[in-house]
């Protein structure tokens, strides 16, 4: 039988005819998969969806590696762990779950770890990683046997509500400092800085330009505004041009360099409770309202609730171990639901569009600090929306709220707003002769926080 040649008339509808088989045979695999049908949703859906939530979410590749190289970590090494964290979770909530979440290392538990745990206290930050892990074997412990649905449960909401406050405030005066327009004041604590300088300029610019895009509803604002501050920067001969594209930088320096035995140290038990908490009520609130927005969770019907729990409990033991803080479910993967995302094929494309940036890391180490500080305050005031969640009307909800969010900035301390917030709730309901609503889980807190202050000090 005589071959045809090359390019020849039979040899196009053989390859036409395989290029078909092997796309339908993708599609069925991944309708087994994923359920396209059951959730009345295509593949381009799918992927469309993802791609819009990894450009919402993109930014925390530039960001984390800013935020934990300044304790010491190899900035590049953090910039390939970011990425894998994100790719590893995105793709465990794919792949077990079946829900369109993408995970990432979370922002507010990385200022907790850099700014409290390393700066602040004093602790190295392998230590730090091994206080990340131990307090994800927690909270896939609390997960497993139900009482992190028992914890979320009696949690005040008033307090909820401020705890993302307070983690914006936090975030907020760590952008304004990264950016130069806060400084050390000797007379007053603190003071605006140079206006008049590139730094301060550009980080106002990057703010403007993040908050006009998201205001007209363009997808992948504030990764489009730290990237105008990052070639502006270059443009003005203020930060280097190394390339974009090249090989994943070294991972060694953050990988399994975690110091579990000297994360048991008696002074970290409190920071090990901090991380928990922050992880139960950012993860815990992210994934039901995500879900429910993508009618996921909806009363009298199955959900797999369940399993989306167990998926985010064990990316933070993951991340751990790569050399990252803490990974949890990005409450910008409402962007993708908005997309028209239902299933865990969005989040399996956003895994693989993570592993795609690792190819971008001159990028990553070209962007300075006040590049991110913009978009580290836009996401700040996003937060303070929690602000109308609290029940300004009982003292006793408003007063404890308003001391959580306060201190967290004031003391520089996540922990130490929570700690306020908690026993002024107690202290509070008790003296006020309301002591019978008080959760037995609020009083577990408020219990540890006094023992914390009381044997560990501030």
């Amino acid at each position: 039988m005589q071959r045809p040649e090359a390019g020849g008339a039979a040899t196009w509808p053989l390859l036409f005819g395989c290029v078909e088989m092997t796309a339908a045979k993708g599609g069925n695999m991944l309708e087994r998969l994923f359920k396209l049908k059951e959730h009345d949703t295509t593949i381009r859906t799918e992927v469309v969806a993802g791609l819009t939530t990894f450009l919402t979410m993109s930014y925390i590749i530039f960001v984390n590696p800013d935020i934990l190289s300044t304790t010491g970590m190899d900035r590049d090494a953090i910039f390939v762990a970011t990425c894998l964290a994100a790719a590893l979770g995105s793709a465990v909530m794919a792949l077990v779950a079946n829900w369109p979440i993408g995970m990432a290392p979370g922002m507010g538990l990385n200022a907790f770890f850099a700014f409290t745990v390393v700066a602040a206290l004093g602790f190295t930050w392998q230590q730090a990683l091994g206080a990340v892990f131990i307090s994800g074997l927690i909270f896939l412990f609390l997960t497993v046997t139900g009482v992190r649905s028992w914890l979320i449960a009696g949690i005040p909401h008033s307090l909820r509500s401020a705890i993302a406050t307070g983690i914006g405030l936090f975030l907020g005066i760590i952008a304004l400092k990264n950016a130069g327009i806060v400084v050390d004041n000797p007379a007053t604590l603190v003071g605006l800085g140079d206006l008049k300088q590139t730094g301060p300029l550009l980080a106002i610019l990057g703010f403007f330009v993040i908050a006009v895009l998201d205001s007209l509803k363009v997808r992948g604002s504030i990764l489009i505004g730290i990237l105008v501050v990052t070639i502006l920067s270059m443009f003005l001969g203020v930060s280097e041009f190394k390339g974009v594209v090249s090989a994943p930088p070294s991972i060694a320096p953050t990988f399994l360099q975690l110091d579990i035995m000297g994360a048991l140290h008696g002074g970290l038990v409190h920071v090990i409770l901090v991380f928990v908490l922050v992880e139960v009520f950012d993860a815990t609130g992210t994934l039901i309202g995500v879900a429910k927005r993508a009618k996921l969770v909806e009363e009298g019907k199955p959900s797999r609730l369940g399993r989306a729990l167990l998926a985010d409990s064990s990316a933070i033991i993951a991340g751990s171990l790569i050399g990252t803080s803490s990974t949890t479910a990005y409450v910008e993967s409402a962007s993708g639901v908005q997309a028209g995302g239902r299933t865990g094929l969005t989040a399996l494309t956003i895994s693989v569009l993570f592993l795609a940036a690792l190819f971008i890391s001159p990028l990553a180490a070209a962007v300075p600090s006040y590049a991110t500080a913009p978009a580290l305050l836009y996401v700040a005031g996003l937060m303070m929306r929690e602000l109308t969640e609290i029940e300004w009307d009982d003292l006793t909800e408003a007063a404890p709220a308003a001391l959580t969010a306060i201190a967290m900035p004031f003391t520089y301390s996540i922990a130490n707003g929570l700690a306020f917030g908690f026993v002024s709730y107690v202290v509070l309901k008790v003296c006020t002769g309301k002591w019978s609503v008080i959760h037995p889980a609020t009083q577990i807190v408020a219990a540890l926080f006094v023992v914390r202050f009381a044997f560990f000090g501030g």
